[in-house]
């Protein structure tokens, strides 16, 4: 596979028109070294420590409602181990509550959180806008409520203390531009997203704006499966796709890896053998993508989330949180895991870990 360092003439594919951000670079080589440094920063290694130094030493003893949109997301998961592994030892509970894709159907799972009576509350992959009036409730009950991935604006979100997330949009353009300029002929590119929640929605809609800045790449359709059914609607989808666009199908950019997940089912691999797939996903990095990505195995790279920092994370905010003190305002820069770099930064581990030594950084104000 050819690396990202020798890719500059494919990178030319998106000069005369590629997006980036709100304005459309004109002039070619401003381009290029442009797009070559986002990938380059992107891809570089994580060693790094950019968040708190200083904070309120760790409050004990806390119940904490976990509330995920759906814990089969291995991100989802992971951020929820990365907090019970921040809080060992402190006395903490925290306590799952899986809406199993449910959350932002209905109003009333905040409120269900309250009736356990805790100290905090985190809102994992569910978004805050539909939880305005459980959100009214945490408040009026003085309970402090941090999401991760609840908008697809990081900081300070109505309702919440904080939100903890990556920026949906520049993992989306990461993900387009390292997957498009990876074809080196006609690219025949289907995109997969959730758009129950607006984080993926906002995701797959960057996805599409990128792609179609790239000459050489061709948008055969957009699959909106939501995450929740895929495992039971995928090999239809895969199925009609295939007789719709047979061998014009040759690459896969999803919003999370576990559409990528549904591609290695065999009843599946059996259906897509022919075309010879070729992808990445705009998140999360699960264990199963680095897998994949090792061996080059359809899934050529992900942008990973550090879904332990980010438990560690929640763990901080809802810290300050319950000692009055304002939010840290950190943000995790985001990574592009490929084969290149998947040795550092846990790739070992499957996992995207950085080397900043985040965990000592916590600690060393925390007091545990």
């Amino acid at each position: 596979m050819t690396t990202f360092h020798s890719k500059s003439l494919l990178i030319m594919l998106f000069v005369s028109c590629f997006i980036s951000g709100a304005q459309a670079q004109q002039n070619s080589m401003q381009f290029t070294s442009a797009a070559n440094a986002k990938v380059a920063k992107a891809s570089a290694l994580k060693s790094k420590w950019e968040g708190p130094t200083a904070g309120p030493q760790l409050q004990k003893d806390k119940k904490i409602i976990f509330i995920a949109h759906d814990m089969s997301d291995a991100g989802t998961y992971g951020v929820f181990n990365g907090m019970k592994e921040a809080a060992a030892g402190t006395g903490w509970q925290i306590l799952p509550l899986d809406c199993r894709g449910q959350c932002n159907q209905g109003a009333g799972v905040v409120k269900q959180a309250l009736d356990m009576k805790p100290q905090g509350i985190v809102l994992a992959g569910v978004d805050a806008a539909s939880q305005s009036k459980g959100l009214t409730a945490a408040s009026e009950a003085k309970v402090p409520v941090v999401g991760w991935h609840a908008s697809f604006k990081a900081g300070a979100v109505p309702g919440l203390f904080t939100n903890i997330t990556t920026d949906p949009k520049e993992a989306a353009q990461i993900a387009a531009l390292f997957g498009a300029t990876e074809a080196s002929n006609k690219a025949g590119i289907v995109v997969f997203t959730d758009t129950s929640t607006p984080f993926l929605a906002t995701k797959s809609g960057a996805i599409v704006e990128a792609l179609r800045q790239c000459e050489a790449c061709r948008i055969l359709s957009t699959e909106d499966l939501p995450l929740a059914e895929s495992r039971k609607k995928f090999p239809s989808v895969i199925e009609g796709l295939v007789k719709r666009h047979g061998s014009k199908w040759t690459h896969v950019i999803a919003v999370n890896d576990i559409y990528f997940d549904m591609l290695d089912r065999p009843e599946v691999e059996k259906v897509v053998a022919a075309n010879k797939l070729r992808g990445i996903s705009a998140g999360d990095g699960s264990p199963t993508a680095y897998k994949r990505i090792r061996k080059s195995d359809v899934q050529i790279g992900s942008v990973p989330e550090p879904l332990f920092l980010h438990g560690w994370q929640l763990v901080d905010e809802l810290n300050r949180a319950m000692s009055k003190v304002e939010p840290s305002g950190y943000n995790a820069p985001l990574h592009l895991v490929t084969l290149q770099n998947i040795t550092y930064d846990g790739g070992p581990k499957d996992v995207f870990d950085p080397s900043n030594d985040f965990r000592a950084k916590y600690l060393s104000y925390w007091g545990k």
